[in-house]
């Protein structure tokens, strides 16, 4: 299954690449497909790399379904 999640664009870097926090997790990204990103965008990330940008409140919403998910998910584990 292949998964790509929202997150927020934290720091650029050289050579095409950023910091990105997800959920305040950090991860450095590629972002050499998307041209005139700033820091506090949005981006939806896939295997490392930011596939778009994307609005903060649907990214919100994303992330906090993921949230729900994933507490759905513990709560059927115990």
């Amino acid at each position: 299954m292949c998964l790509a999640i929202p997150a927020e664009v934290t720091k650029l870097l050289p050579d095409e690449m950023a910091i990105v926090s997800i959920d305040g997790v950090s991860k450095e990204i590629s972002v050499a497909l998307i041209e005139n990103l700033a820091v506090g965008d949005y981006v939806i990330i896939h295997v490392g790399y930011a596939l778009t940008k994307i609005d903060p409140e649907e990214a919100m919403r994303t992330l906090e379904l993921l949230r729900e998910l994933s507490a759905e998910g513990q709560g059927a584990a115990s």
